[in-house]
């Protein structure tokens, strides 16, 4: 079997913006058929929530909407974990710039991308001064229908992060 794909969302404390994504995509992947070719997994940029489960207004949107949420605690991402993912998907530009500082490496920051990049209906950007049009507004400040809110923003983008893995892994398979 060839080494899989791997794909990492990233937020601020890893509980709520980048758990619903990692959920939503491994959901995708699966549905897919990709399931066991593509691994998802999810980090924070900050160590404030480190251990923490994910957020219990998160986990119920994800639940109401049939979602299987796994028992899992935040992470805060590492300069190491980043060239070991093909893509690295930032929830806000305020993430995009911090990953790309830690990973140095302009190679590695190149995996790195706009979640909502991927989303069809998404305002156009031009280079990173703009991507902050593209930001997953944090829910953790708000009310159950914050919550619902970024579910709807992270799900209208999954579809199209699942075809571009897709062509990636088609292009590893074909060696072009």
């Amino acid at each position: 079997m060839s080494t899989p794909y791997r794909v990492m969302t990233v937020c601020t404390g890893n509980i709520c913006r980048s758990p619903m994504a990692e959920v939503v995509l491994r959901s995708r992947f699966e549905d897919a058929g990709l399931g066991d070719r593509v691994v998802v997994d999810s980090t924070g940029i900050s160590n404030e929530e480190h251990g923490n489960p994910i957020d219990r207004r998160a986990r119920a949107v994800l639940a109401e909407h049939g979602y299987p949420v796994p028992h899992r605690t935040a992470q805060q991402v590492r300069a190491v974990d980043l060239p070991a993912r093909d893509l690295v998907l930032a929830m806000t530009s305020v993430h995009a710039r911090a990953l790309r500082r830690l990973a140095g490496d302009p190679r590695v920051a190149g995996r790195i991308a706009m979640y909502r990049s991927f989303d069809p209906a998404a305002p156009p950007v031009d280079g990173e001064a703009s991507e902050h049009l593209l930001d997953v507004d944090d829910p953790w400040y708000g009310g159950s229908e914050d919550f619902e809110t970024c579910l709807d923003v992270v799900e209208a983008a999954a579809d199209a992060i699942v075809e571009h893995v897709r062509g990636e892994l088609d292009r590893r398979a074909t060696g072009s």
